[in-house]
């Protein structure tokens, strides 16, 4: 007989089983795409200028405004439309996707010419997400649709075949982490991917044998930090020291003097100028660096001008992080699940939206000034090409490859057993290559418990990169600033700091 604490147990794992689902959180991460990310993904291409326009036109702008999904639904050859079920897409091989509908209007001299309401492609649905026709029905309602009311969804549909896309693992953008190199010209090096939208820059800062702290990021190679700093606004000596906070420490004062010369936040964007071979007339070469600084240098913080301090303070306390960790011969540990972070359905689909968007942009321009050259004024509704996004994404969604050149993100649903599929839908995949040693990577580490299940890890070479997630594992999501200080305020965070916090960005 089963003890009293063993029954309660079963009581509560029942209970946390039909309220939550296995895929859960890939459900919503799919929901937050379609709901959030899609708009979000517009709102960054939201005008778009031709650079050849009619002759006697001053300013042409094409808009991109809402966006919105429906139920999935098919087109029949007659040309009649009604909703699909899943177990329709299975037998008669089609997929199961929802119209994307878009308002584009047309400015021209400022004055707004056409807007319309355009389906741009066909988007791929989740079974048992928010817009699929499965979600909220009970199980004799999942039967009567043919479908097995024990399946959990979590997974699509192209071309009749069931495809899963798996949980990447990746280090998480936006931090910064020092490690020790076994070669190199470098002890130690610290190394940050600043995210933003469709951008990822390496950013990374080393100290070389003269004793100077240099910062690398895509053009900019190898550029002392200082210099970087003071080019940004921070220009007192004084302010930077403090800044660090690290007082009468060598390492700081060492690299403040080699630059003592510098006094100007001018004379700092033009010697970063000249070190990277920018040539032009001094005006000409600041206006540049500036847009370079901006745009590039941790894009994450913002790429406005009045960010350009907030970058500077950053800089300084990744010095300061640097030179501590050098000091105690520390290392940040890659493997510590802190320093991880999982991509889901939701995000690598946002991934694969944005870098198709931008070719559908750039269809749409190259056919609009094709029509221009002929000396004729289009009507952008004749040339937006609607099944271009729908047929690059089903592409990718069929074969796995995908943006970034990453393989094997989209998988055919292993179907042998009940057990087997449920642990496809949990997988979590290491960019890592499988031929390499990575021995650090594969083993198992203490942050994983209760996150990542402890045994199932397929033999050979995938060893240790291919994972699941452990049965009771939550996934929390992303939260941004903005919504993230109400909280804290609630929790006890005092008004006057955070008033001081907003005010200090504003400035």
């Amino acid at each position: 007989m089963a003890s009293t604490k063993e029954k309660k147990s079963y009581v509560l794992l029942r209970k946390y089983f039909e309220e939550n689902s296995l895929v859960k959180a890939n459900l919503e991460s799919f929901n937050n795409f379609i709901e959030k990310e899609l708009q979000a993904i517009i709102e960054e291409n939201r005008e778009i200028e031709p650079t050849i326009i009619p002759p006697n036109v001053d300013s042409f702008k094409i808009r991109l405004d809402n966006v919105w999904v429906t139920k999935p639904e098919i087109s029949e050859a007659d040309g009649s439309k009604r909703s699909i079920y899943p177990i329709e897409a299975r037998i008669r091989k089609l997929s199961y996707s929802a119209p994307l509908f878009l308002e584009v209007s047309a400015h021209v001299n400022g004055v707004q010419r056409e807007s319309f309401t355009t389906q741009i492609a066909n988007i791929p649905i989740m079974l048992k997400s928010k817009f699929c026709h499965l979600h909220g029905l009970t199980k004799d309602e999942l039967i009567k649709h043919n479908e097995d009311p024990d399946d959990p969804g979590g997974y699509f549909i192209i071309n009749g075949t069931e495809k899963a896309i798996v949980n990447i693992e990746d280090l998480a953008s936006n931090r910064f982490m020092v490690e020790k190199q076994s070669s190199g010209s470098s002890e130690y090096t610290g190394k940050l991917f600043s995210e933003r939208g469709s951008y990822k820059i390496p950013h990374q800062l080393e100290k070389l044998k003269d004793g100077l702290f240099y910062l690398t990021f895509t053009r900019v190679k190898s550029v002392p930090v200082i210099v970087i700093i003071k080019a940004l606004g921070l220009v007192k000596d004084e302010e930077i020291m403090r800044f660090i906070g690290l007082e009468e420490e060598a390492e700081v004062l060492i690299n403040l003097y080699e630059f003592v010369d510098v006094k100007s936040t001018e004379d700092a964007i033009d010697f970063i100028a000249k070190k990277i071979g920018i040539t032009q007339a001094r005006e000409i070469r600041i206006q540049r660096m500036q847009e370079i600084l901006d745009k590039y240098l941790l894009p994450h913080i913002g790429i406005n001008r009045e960010d350009r301090m907030w970058k500077a303070y950053n800089l300084c306390k990744m010095l300061k992080k640097m030179i501590l960790t050098i000091k105690e011969e520390g290392n940040d540990d890659k493997d510590h699940y802190l320093n991880k972070r999982l991509k889901m359905s939701g995000d690598l689909l946002a991934d694969l939206f944005r870098v198709n968007l931008k070719v559908l942009i750039g269809d749409l321009l190259y056919n609009f000034q094709r029509i221009v050259k002929r000396g004729k004024f289009p009507s952008i509704k004749v040339i937006i090409r609607e099944k271009l996004l729908t047929q690059r994404m089903y592409s990718s969604m069929a074969t796995g490859n995908w943006v970034g050149g990453r393989k094997g993100v989209s998988q055919r649903i292993e179907r042998l057993n009940f057990l087997q599929t449920q642990s496809h839908l949990q997988r979590v995949v290491s960019p890592l290559s499988s031929s390499q040693e990575n021995f650090e990577a594969r083993s198992l580490h203490a942050t994983h418990m209760g996150r990542l299940c402890t045994s199932e890890t397929p033999e050979g070479t995938n060893i240790g990169l291919r994972k699941n997630l452990a049965l009771l594992a939550s996934i929390s999501h992303e939260t941004l600033e903005e919504d993230l200080i109400p909280l804290l305020v609630k929790n006890g965070l005092e008004l006057e700091k955070t008033a001081t916090v907003a005010s200090k960005k504003k400035k």
